[in-house]
């Protein structure tokens, strides 16, 4: 339960991004709830890289907002690049979160080299679960590839690394953008690029990076399951053929085996 706003306990000066990040981790250290992260863990497989303070999802989000609403006037996206890097470094996913929607906030002043900051955070550990990268990527990356569509190259080659949460940001990446039907030529090359891929959690992701190409131009999805479908991993497949008539997903089935 939020019992206190932040915006109360800062002093009136406009706080640094360690100040802030500092009051962030503290308050969502006193709202932990044990019972929250038992639920939360069930997520995630035994021995995954992940820590929980046991804050619902709904007062992460407005934990954050309470922090927006008191630096939005004064910071940059530099010093929320800062406050985002404090974040990401905590442990907890609450914490790497609130970090990845607060930069969010500032989209519109993305620059290119935001791309290799975030390649730091990723290769150094820093989102080593599955939920840290789906909250990184879709909301700091896809906004930086939209607005500089030459980077894509620069991601796409990410689903060739040797680390596994590399592969799977390039793909999340790419959900939101072919969704509105952009970026499908890249979006097919990324996931071509990690069928031979033994990750379960690569697999899922080219399924839903695959369905989402076929919401803009489900033909060509259809053809290019039949094209390559004895090399695309079974899961990924039945995750791609989620949105085709129940006769068609079965048909899909069986002569792409």
């Amino acid at each position: 339960m939020l019992t206190r706003n932040l915006a109360t306990e800062l002093p009136i000066k406009a706080p640094t991004p360690k100040q802030l990040a500092a009051k962030t981790r503290a308050k969502l250290k006193t709202m932990s709830d044990p019972r929250v992260v038992s639920r939360g863990l069930t997520f995630f497989k035994e021995g995954d890289d992940v820590s929980l303070y046991g804050v619902k999802s709904s007062a992460v989000r407005g934990i954050e907002k309470e922090v927006y609403q008191r630096v939005r006037n004064v910071w940059t996206v530099q010093q929320a690049i800062a406050f985002c890097q404090l974040m990401v470094r905590d442990s907890h996913l609450e914490a790497k979160s609130v970090g990845f929607l607060l930069l969010a906030r500032y989209q519109p002043d993305f620059e290119r080299g935001l791309l290799k900051t975030v390649h730091s955070w990723i290769s150094a550990g820093c989102c080593a679960n599955w939920a840290s990268v789906d909250g990184l990527a879709p909301n700091v990356i896809t906004p930086l590839v939209a607005a500089y569509p030459e980077l894509a190259g620069q991601v796409l080659r990410w689903t060739s690394s040797p680390y596994m949460w590399l592969r799977r940001a390039a793909l999340v990446t790419f959900v939101p953008l072919a969704r509105r039907g952009n970026f499908l030529d890249q979006s097919y090359a990324a996931a071509q690029a990690v069928f031979g891929d033994r990750e379960d959690l690569i697999h899922k992701a080219c399924g839903w990076l695959l369905r989402e190409c076929g919401r803009a131009d489900m033909p060509r999805l259809e053809r290019f399951l039949l094209q390559h479908g004895p090399d695309i991993p079974r899961t990924a497949l039945r995750y791609a053929i989620e949105r085709f008539p129940q006769a068609r997903r079965k048909r899909l089935l069986e002569q792409t085996r």
